[in-house]
C-alpha cells in the first residue's frame, strides 16, 4: 500500500473518470465526498468511487468500517454503518493500494436543495443581507454547491465543493437553502449539510429522467420531441448532469423551488411535477421527504405570453403533488413582489420549508401549513368555506379577507365580500343569486391577506373544475 495520505477536493479530470476507470486507476471518491462535508447520520451511508479492478478496499469513518472489492470496471461501493450525529470532526478514510483521506467530516442532517433561480438566489442579494451575513457564523452548517452541468446521458461527474458557513462565505450560499438549514441547525442542535443542485430558468422536465417521462402517456412527447428551448432545458439533461451523480448519497430529504419556467404549461405540470418526485424516489430507492415552494405573486401576464390566471393554475398544479405521501408546500403569497420574479425575502421561504421538516421528520410540535381549503356549503347567496390548518384564522392586515370571487352557472366570476366566522369563511355576492363556485387569489399577481394564527398564509384555491387557460382534461390524448 502506498501511504500517501491526502486530503482531496477531487480535480475535474478525476471526477470525470469516476465510473469508467482510468489508466492509473488511483483510488478515487465521488466528487461529493470532500473536505468539510456532512454525512447523513442515523442511517447507512453509501460511499463509492473507483480503483484498480479487483482491488480490495476498506472504508472507515467515526469508528465504522466496511470492506469491498472493485468490480471488473474498477467501480466500488460500500454502505457504512450509521453514524451518530456529532460536532466532533471525523476523517473519512479509504484504503486500498493507496490511502485517501477526507478531513473535517461531520455527521448530521443532509438535505438536497434543487430547482431554478429562486433556489440559486444568493444571500448577498437577498433582503437584510448585511445583517444576515454578519450573523452567519455557523461552522457546523455546510453547503456543497454543484456546478451547472448538463449531460445527454447518465454521468458520474460531480463538480463542486463544500464550504463552511461563516460571515465571509455565506454571501455565496443559496439563500433559501441557508435559511432552511439554519433553522434546522439551531432547532436540532446538530450539524446540517446542504447540497445545492440548481440552475436558473430551467424547466421541470430537464430535472426528470427521460425514461420516467416516457412512461407517462401525456409526457412521453417531451422525451421524444424535447421542447425546442435552451440546451439546459432539454428533457433529462439536468437529471443526468446534476442529480444522477448524487445517487445513492444519503439524504434526509429534498427541498424544491421551481415552476416559474413551466407557468405556460401549468396543466401539464400537474402530472410532470408528481412524475419528477416519483422518479427521484424510485432512483434513490427510498421515499424521500419532498418539500416545495408554491410560487409567489408576480405579473407573468405582463410579458404577454400567458393569461393572468396561468400562474394560479401552476400553483394549483403544485398543490396536486400534496396527494403524494411525505410532501409539503410552503406558501409565499404574502412575500412576493408582483414586479419581481425573485422575491428578496428568502428568510421566510427557508423557514417555512423547515417547518415541514421539523413537524414531519423531526417530531416537533409546530404548525407547518397555512389554511388549506377543505369544503364548501351553499345556502342561498352565501357560501361557507372550511379549512384545514385554520386555528386562529385571521387576516394579516386586520381588514376583511380579500381576493375572493364567486360565479354562478354562467361561469363568470365576480369579486365577493368575505368575512371570518371562527375557522371558516363566509362569502357572498348579492348579484349572483345561485352561486356555484368560489375562487381565492386566482391570479398571478394576487395579493391575498388570509392566514392562520401561526402567521402562515392560505394557499390559493378554486372549488370548480372548469377548464383553465393552460389546458384541461383531454388536452393530449
Amino acid at each position: 500500500m502506498r501511504h500517501t495520505a491526502r486530503s482531496r477536493l477531487l480535480a475535474p479530470a478525476l471526477i470525470a473518470a469516476l465510473w469508467t476507470g482510468s489508466a492509473s486507476a488511483d483510488v478515487t471518491l465521488a466528487g461529493v465526498f470532500a473536505d468539510h462535508m456532512v454525512l447523513q447520520c442515523d442511517r447507512p451511508c453509501p460511499v463509492w468511487g473507483t480503483a484498480q479492478p479487483g482491488e480490495r478496499l476498506r472504508v472507515q469513518c467515526g469508528g465504522r468500517s466496511a470492506e469491498t472489492v472493485a468490480d471488473a470496471e474498477g467501480r466500488w461501493r460500500v454502505n457504512l454503518p450509521p453514524l451518530a450525529a456529532g460536532n466532533e470532526p471525523l476523517e473519512l478514510v479509504v484504503e486500498g493500494d493507496e490511502r485517501v483521506v477526507v478531513r473535517d467530516v461531520l455527521a448530521g442532517e443532509v438535505w438536497l436543495c434543487s430547482g431554478q433561480s429562486n433556489m440559486v438566489w444568493r444571500n448577498e442579494s437577498s433582503a437584510r443581507a448585511e445583517q444576515e451575513l454578519a450573523a452567519a457564523d455557523f461552522p457546523r452548517l455546510r453547503m456543497f454547491t454543484f456546478a451547472r452541468t448538463q449531460a445527454d446521458g447518465p454521468t458520474a461527474a460531480c463538480h463542486g465543493e463544500w464550504a463552511i458557513c461563516s460571515p465571509q462565505t455565506a454571501g455565496k450560499f443559496s439563500a433559501v437553502a441557508y435559511h432552511f438549514g439554519r433553522e434546522l441547525h439551531e432547532t436540532l442542535e446538530r450539524p446540517v449539510g446542504l447540497v445545492v443542485s440548481a440552475w436558473g430558468g430551467t424547466v421541470a422536465e430537464a430535472w426528470t429522467r427521460t425514461g420516467a417521462l416516457e412512461e407517462v402517456t401525456e409526457l412521453a412527447y417531451l422525451a421524444r420531441e424535447g421542447n425546442g428551448r435552451k440546451a439546459q432545458n432539454r428533457p433529462g439533461v439536468l437529471y443526468n448532469g446534476m442529480i444522477r451523480p448524487l445517487i445513492p448519497f444519503s439524504f434526509s430529504g429534498v427541498i424544491w423551488y421551481q415552476g416559474e419556467a413551466n407557468v405556460s404549461r401549468a396543466w401539464e405540470y400537474r402530472t410532470l411535477f408528481s412524475t419528477l418526485i416519483r422518479n427521484w424516489r424510485e432512483d434513490w430507492g427510498v421515499e424521500l421527504p419532498f418539500y416545495f415552494v408554491q410560487l409567489a405573486p408576480f405579473r407573468y401576464h405582463a410579458r404577454g405570453r400567458v393569461a393572468p390566471e396561468a400562474c394560479a393554475e401552476l400553483r394549483e398544479a403544485q398543490a396536486v403533488a400534496l396527494g403524494l405521501p411525505r410532501t409539503g408546500m410552503a406558501v409565499t403569497m404574502d412575500i412576493g413582489n408582483p414586479d419581481d420574479i425573485h422575491p428578496r425575502n428568502k428568510r421566510d421561504v427557508g423557514r417555512r420549508l423547515a417547518l415541514w421538516a421539523l413537524a414531519r421528520d423531526y417530531g416537533r410540535e409546530v404548525e407547518c401549513s397555512g389554511p388549506v381549503f377543505r369544503s364548501l356549503t351553499i345556502s342561498g347567496d352565501a357560501i361557507r368555506l372550511t379549512f384545514e390548518h385554520a386555528a386562529g384564522l385571521r387576516t394579516r392586515d386586520g381588514e376583511a379577507p380579500g381576493v375572493f370571487e364567486v360565479a354562478g352557472m354562467d361561469r363568470v366570476f365576480h369579486p365577493a365580500r368575505a368575512r371570518i366566522e371562527g375557522e371558516a369563511i363566509v362569502v357572498r355576492y348579492a348579484e349572483v343569486a345561485l352561486p356555484v363556485a368560489v375562487r381565492y387569489a386566482w391570479r398571478d399577481d394576487a395579493q391575498p391577506n388570509l392566514e392562520n394564527g401561526a402567521g402562515l398564509p392560505a394557499s390559493p384555491f378554486r372549488t370548480d373544475d372548469w377548464p383553465g387557460v393552460t389546458g384541461g382534461p383531454g388536452e393530449r390524448e
